[in-house]
């Protein structure tokens, strides 16, 4: 702890604050010290004026008797009258023999006690000197008094700044220490282990609080890595071990034709395994949050009438009806990425189409809804149960009645990982019957640059979205 950075700057700011005071004190002894010598000088000077006007006055005889008259009052100066010769005239300091001027002088008090006093001497016309004086152990006192406050000061701002130091020290130690400790648990394997916060929320409390956000999201993404790690081998078993099914029956094939075939199946293995890499180094990416630094201003109605536009042949060559919902016309502005919202709209739909069912209707709608802007689409195929609307948005997940469809259950994964890229909203509901999928994201504000704000968590409660036989859930969004 005597090494501590925490010590050493309280002992830095004490010594500091201590010299402060020093040279505060100092200051004001020696102002104090001058003050008291200019007021004493003009006492004197003030005394001395106004027995040169009785001399000039009265004469001789009345300084004289000015001198006697004040050496009976009590407290008076003291007084000194002699000839050019130094013989003593009146008062008590007559035969100092002091040089003119300003000089120091011992002698005994009214009381028989030995003082020093400081005195002026000075020539009264007829060569006569007046010596004028008085004991400035009053002003000694006062000044020794101010010394010991300053020095009794200095020594409780030291004694306190030693005891304070040490007690933030110490605080700050400990919880160093506590913080320590829990980063080394945690580099010992013990990913839960998290750096105790006290709920001061000072600058520790804010750097652990920190920390701990930090050490959540690398748990997540653990977490997540090794999900992965077991979906992948989970779910590319069965494509791996039929590619290696036709490649060893190819090997007994003779006939060119059936050879062709073999390996047409296996490149068609292939292929869908590179998509599922493809989709999942898609993601990674997404989830790198690097694509944020190349959000611009993105119109997502724009976006929505495209992907319809695109999609509705396809649809109606399925016997599904694919259409957008009522279109005021106007720009539904977001800050975001226009390829990523693009991938995030065309999977919405594809998913629609692949697991509606015949004759599905499906609506895609972007719309302005308060604070938010939002993008639905609707089917009103078999929906998906309460249970299992959180686990499709994992990798790989796929509901048990979509096994014999297509894919590779990455398409809402990657949605997922979009609407989190941009602090949106993801919601899957009861479209009563069917699935409608909602992301929430803020609304653009005119003139508003961009990088603002984000919405931070609002619904889009009471806001009905044109879908047909479609109402909103009660049930609260679940932030993605």
């Amino acid at each position: 702890m005597l090494h501590s950075a925490s010590l050493r700057l309280a002992t830095l700011y004490t010594t500091a604050f201590a010299l402060s005071v020093l040279i505060l004190g100092a200051i004001t002894l020696l102002a104090l010290h001058r003050t008291l010598d200019q007021q004493f000088d003009a006492r004197i000077n003030v005394e001395v004026a106004a027995l040169g006007q009785e001399y000039a006055i009265e004469g001789f005889s009345g300084v004289v008797e000015a001198i006697q008259e004040r050496d009976r009052t009590p407290h008076a100066f003291d007084y000194g009258l002699e000839t050019a010769q130094g013989a003593p005239v009146a008062g008590r300091l007559a035969g100092s023999h002091a040089p003119l001027g300003w000089s120091r002088f011992s002698h005994l008090d009214r009381h028989g006690h030995p003082e020093i006093i400081r005195m002026l001497t000075s020539k009264l016309p007829g060569g006569y000197r007046l010596e004028i004086g008085d004991d400035d152990q009053r002003s000694d006192d006062l000044q020794r008094t101010v010394l010991e406050f300053f020095v009794l000061t200095l020594a409780g701002v030291v004694a306190l700044g030693v005891v304070g130091g040490y007690g933030f020290s110490h605080d700050v130690h400990r919880r160093l220490a506590a913080m320590t400790g829990a980063a080394e648990a945690i580099i010992d394997g013990d990913m839960g282990r998290r750096i105790p916060v006290r709920g001061s929320d000072d600058d520790l409390d804010r750097l652990a609080a920190t920390f701990n956000r930090t050490l959540d999201r690398i748990s997540n993404l653990m977490e997540s890595l090794r999900q992965v790690s077991s979906d992948i081998a989970h779910d590319l078993r069965t494509p791996l071990t039929r590619l290696r099914q036709r490649l060893e029956a190819s090997r007994d094939i003779t006939q060119a034709g059936e050879r062709a075939d073999a390996i047409t199946g296996a490149l068609g293995d292939v292929d869908a395994i590179l998509e599922t890499f493809a989709g999942l180094l898609r993601i990674a990416q997404i989830e790198g949050g690097a694509r944020r630094a190349a959000f611009r201003p993105i119109d997502l109605a724009a976006l929505a009438r495209t992907a319809v536009a695109d999609f509705a042949p396809s649809a109606e060559d399925a016997g599904q009806s694919l259409s957008l919902a009522a279109d005021a016309g106007e720009p539904v502005m977001i800050d975001g990425d226009r390829e990523l919202l693009t991938q995030m709209v065309v999977n919405l739909i594809e998913n629609a189409l692949r697991h509606a069912g015949a004759a599905a209707r499906i609506e895609v709608q972007a719309a302005l809804a308060g604070a938010q802007a939002v993008v639905c689409v609707a089917d009103n195929g078999p929906g998906v149960p309460d249970g299992e609307r959180t686990k499709v948005l994992d990798r790989f997940y796929r509901l048990e009645a979509s096994r014999s469809t297509p894919g590779n259950g990455l398409g809402l994964a990657l949605v997922a990982a979009v609407a989190r890229l941009h602090d949106a909203q993801l919601t899957l509901e009861d479209a009563g019957p069917g699935l409608r999928v909602r992301v929430g994201f803020r609304a653009r504000e005119k003139g508003e640059t961009v990088g603002g704000e984000t919405a931070g968590g609002e619904t889009v409660g009471g806001q009905r979205l044109g879908f047909p036989n479609v109402t909103d859930s009660s049930a609260s969004p679940r932030p993605i």
